[in-house]
């Protein structure tokens, strides 16, 4: 196509929106207050895990007296219960403004607190979810995971440091690697992503590509922990441009299914390479250049995967074939990926396509053959 042939128009709102202050580097979660102070905000309620309560604490120290308190309840798929009642425990500490510490759980309970009360969030991520990098949000309710979007959700401040993801166990780590190779793949193909983000996506994919087996080698390297930030803050980026089969199956598995959304991710990831090759070569082959695949990036993914000691099969994740039927319906039905701005989605979500990609994950056999 001839540069003058070009048309393109780009979804409004959270698409393709980004946080408006990124702070990266080791140490820069030292200085919090400012943070909070930079935003005008004079309570800040600190949210986190059950498991990251130390972290939690030492965070809400730094805030010192602007500090509203600490609420360690977030976790995985943000039932909606949970957003609800976090949002009236926010309200009753006079907090007006949020900071998320730790990974997809922290960030996606503040976003569903921030969802109906409009408090800013100041997340400080210590996974490589990405997540912290968009306004969308998927938050489960009566066993099904719905994505939400709000420009009230997308973070006001980011802050990577390197030093709080060096605790991060190296399973967990490898997981959450994946998750953030997800939004590479699962953005570039889409009409909704911005051209300044396609970028990002080839670039997040390579760095995520080479940190992940070197973080496997040396997880207390904090130079390989900055390069997984790095990765993941790009992956992040791309992904404000639209994510759609790759992402209704991986929140189909982990809101009904019960399975840790890195996890969820990784399982199926190969397999939604494959198909996404065949439907989209033009941008995968981009990331397949860049992660040095050659034409082999399902396999490469595959290698991947397996290398970080992931599950390859629905089977080692608990989904039978007796779950298919289930696991189809909801994937092909979830109101937030049948979106009318996808038109023109090269690889859309149907049930032809999500029965595909099911079957070769119960397979579990690598795309493209042995090597």
């Amino acid at each position: 196509m001839s540069r003058s042939a070009r048309t393109f128009s780009q979804p409004g709102g959270v698409f393709n929106a980004t946080p408006p202050r990124v702070v990266f580097g080791r140490g820069s979660a030292a200085d919090l207050r400012a943070e909070v102070e930079n935003l005008g905000a004079e309570r800040a309620l600190v949210v986190t895990t059950s498991g990251r309560v130390a972290l939690g604490d030492r965070i809400a120290a730094g805030i010192g007296d602007r500090c509203a308190g600490l609420l360690p309840e977030a976790i995985s798929q943000v039932p909606i219960e949970l957003a609800r009642r976090g949002r009236d425990k926010a309200a009753s500490a006079g907090a007006d403004c949020l900071v998320a510490v730790g990974g997809g759980a922290a960030t996606g309970l503040c976003k569903g607190i921030a969802y109906e009360s409009q408090l800013p969030i100041i997340a400080v991520p210590t996974t490589y979810s990405g997540s912290e990098m968009t306004g969308f949000c998927g938050m489960t309710i009566d066993g099904v995971k719905h994505m939400h979007e709000s420009i009230a959700m997308r973070p006001s401040t980011v802050v990577y440091d390197a030093e709080l993801s060096r605790s991060l166990p190296v399973a967990a780590s490898a997981a959450s690697a994946m998750n953030a190779l997800a939004h590479c793949i699962d953005a570039i193909y889409l009409p909704t992503i911005s051209p300044l983000l396609v970028p990002a996506a080839v670039e997040g994919a390579q760095v995520v590509a080479d940190a992940l087996p070197r973080l496997l080698a040396t997880p207390d390297d904090l130079g390989v922990r900055s390069d997984m930030l790095y990765g993941a803050y790009l992956g992040g980026a791309a992904l404000t441009g639209g994510f759609a089969i790759q992402h209704a199956i991986a929140h189909m598995l982990g809101g009904s299914f019960g399975i840790e959304h890195g996890v969820a991710h990784a399982v199926v990831l190969p397999y939604v390479t494959a198909h996404l090759v065949e439907a989209a070569p033009e941008p995968l082959g981009r990331i397949a250049e860049a992660v040095g695949a050659g034409d082999d990036l399902a396999g490469f993914v595959w290698d991947l995967v397996s290398s970080s000691g992931l599950p390859l099969r629905l089977a080692d994740v608990g989904v039978g074939p007796a779950d298919t039927e289930r696991a189809v319906e909801i994937s092909t039905t979830a109101d937030d990926h049948d979106d009318p701005r996808l038109a023109g989605n090269p690889a859309p979500v149907t049930e032809a396509a999500v029965r595909s990609i099911l079957a070769a994950a119960a397979a579990g056999a690598r795309p493209g053959g042995t090597r």
